[in-house]
């Protein structure tokens, strides 16, 4: 898939799929702007991506847990581009526990800050940029923990609780948004690993949700991919 001059905004992406996601685009020609945390290992990624050669890249610090850092990433893309064709919702922050008490006050702040009100502010601050592209997409990865009924993952209760979030952020704004021809893509994977066989009795891993990113980015405008749901191999 060809996807020069693309101009791609991911969030998360200093390591793991964010990772991935930001090499995969970039490998495939787009301009992409990728955020984390720390900008130490944004500007790893970016590193990376601009020795191989292929593509371009722009590395950000976007706290999702911070406004400030959201409204400052969100700027510095209004400074560098007059458009975004793509915007990946990945980052979040993720903690275990079967109990409310396993964790802190502090980081079941953080969680649901980051996962639910960093999420939303983002995609804001974005929208206006979104809208001058001729084919804008909104990505969400999400998580099978923002399906209702799904109680398989050993995360912790405020986890699932940003992930619905996230999914009630993306479905009325696939509603809203469609008239205007911009396309809200929503994954929810269970949880998955990093690498693996890719077999069909094997865990998902994330270069198959990637792969689900890329397939659904590349179909033509009148097809709005709406949500894809996965089958959990493991119980």
């Amino acid at each position: 898939m060809n996807l020069d001059g693309l101009r791609v905004a991911i969030t998360g992406a200093g390591r793991d799929t964010g990772r991935s996601l930001a090499e995969t685009f970039a490998e495939r020609g787009a301009q992409v702007f990728l955020s984390a945390r720390s900008l130490v290992a944004a500007e790893h990624v970016a590193d990376l991506i601009r020795r191989r050669g292929r593509g371009h890249a722009e590395a950000f610090r976007c706290d999702l847990g911070e406004a400030d850092s959201v409204r400052a990433f969100g700027s510095a893309l209004a400074d560098r581009t007059e458009h975004l064709d793509v915007l990946i919702n990945n980052g979040a922050s993720y903690i275990e526990g079967d109990d409310l008490g396993d964790v802190s006050d502090v980081q079941i702040e953080s969680v649901m800050a980051a996962g639910g009100t960093g999420t939303i502010l983002l995609t804001k601050h974005l929208l206006p940029l979104l809208r001058t592209s001729p084919r804008a997409d909104i990505v969400n990865i999400i998580s099978a923990c923002g399906e209702v009924g799904h109680r398989r993952s050993g995360a912790h209760p405020a986890f699932y609780a940003a992930k619905h979030a996230h999914a009630g952020l993306a479905e009325i704004l696939s509603h809203r948004l469609r008239p205007e021809g911009i396309r809200v893509i929503s994954l929810f994977p269970p949880d998955f690993v990093q690498d693996g066989p890719r077999q069909a009795n094997s865990d998902l891993t994330a270069g198959s949700v990637v792969d689900c990113v890329l397939f659904a980015v590349g179909q033509p405008r009148d097809c709005f991919i709406r949500e894809f749901h996965f089958e959990q191999v493991r119980h």
